[in-house]
């Protein structure tokens, strides 16, 4: 789907059509959900939050600046959501294991496995800011524009943020030799 598709299901469901809204949660349930669990660090939690956002969404479409990308504003409010989750709850546990190819032998899995648990606890380590623009960034692959449209920041505090949280990893990961 197009900026222009994003635009027209939103219009549709202002109007009081809910299959559109239907098409717009299938579209980002998965994205919206992958980038809470990667904030808040813990499955049912993000479940729970992306379900939460797609529901504040939907309340408010008649709030929606149409000048802006639909999936911005939902990423806005889902990393919202995973923040604030985080400042209530302050929970800090690890994320489960990622399925990994088969075709790898055992000393490569282990290695990336080991890495990858590495790169997960250093970045669960960083304040949820920093944390936040590393997932958009390096997981969601987003733009420092886009980052600073979801984070209602500057993109020019994007990119500091962004640099002070990739020099913070690098130490955390050297102190733990990782």
């Amino acid at each position: 789907m197009t900026e222009r598709e994003d635009a027209t299901l939103v219009r549709q469901c202002i109007e009081g059509d809910k299959k559109a809204f239907e098409a717009l949660v299938e579209k980002y349930q998965k994205p919206m959900f992958n980038v809470a669990v990667r904030i808040i660090n813990d499955y049912e939690d993000a479940a729970d939050v992306t379900q939460a956002a797609f529901i504040k969404a939907y309340e408010n479409l008649r709030q929606f600046d149409h000048r802006y990308k639909f999936y911005s504003w939902l990423y806005r409010i889902t990393v919202n959501g995973s923040l604030n989750f985080i400042n209530t709850k302050k929970r800090f546990e690890g994320l489960g294991d990622d399925v990994v190819s088969p075709d790898k032998s055992a000393d490569e899995l282990f290695s990336e496995e080991d890495t990858a648990r590495n790169v997960r606890q250093a970045l669960m380590k960083l304040s949820p800011d920093y944390r936040s623009v590393v997932v958009l960034s390096h997981f969601r692959d987003l733009s420092y524009k886009e980052i600073g449209d979801v984070l209602g920041i500057p993109e020019k505090r994007v990119k500091s943020r962004l640099f002070t949280a990739r020099q913070l990893l690098k130490d955390l990961l050297l102190k733990e030799g990782g």
